[in-house]
């Protein structure tokens, strides 16, 4: 691993645009499933046996 308190500007920015990157990836992948989740169910959830 690096050391973040050596590391260059360019290195600094690159590294910050990967964390930009992943967390954007892992939002899209949260919302994927949140999707997934709602069609799957579909309007299941309002028929409820009372």
């Amino acid at each position: 691993m690096s050391d973040p308190a050596r590391e260059s500007e360019t290195e600094a920015k690159a590294r910050r645009g990967r964390n930009v990157a992943l967390a954007l990836g892992l939002a899209l992948f949260v919302i994927l499933v949140f999707v997934v989740t709602l069609v799957k169910l579909g309007g299941n959830v309002l028929q409820r046996p009372f």
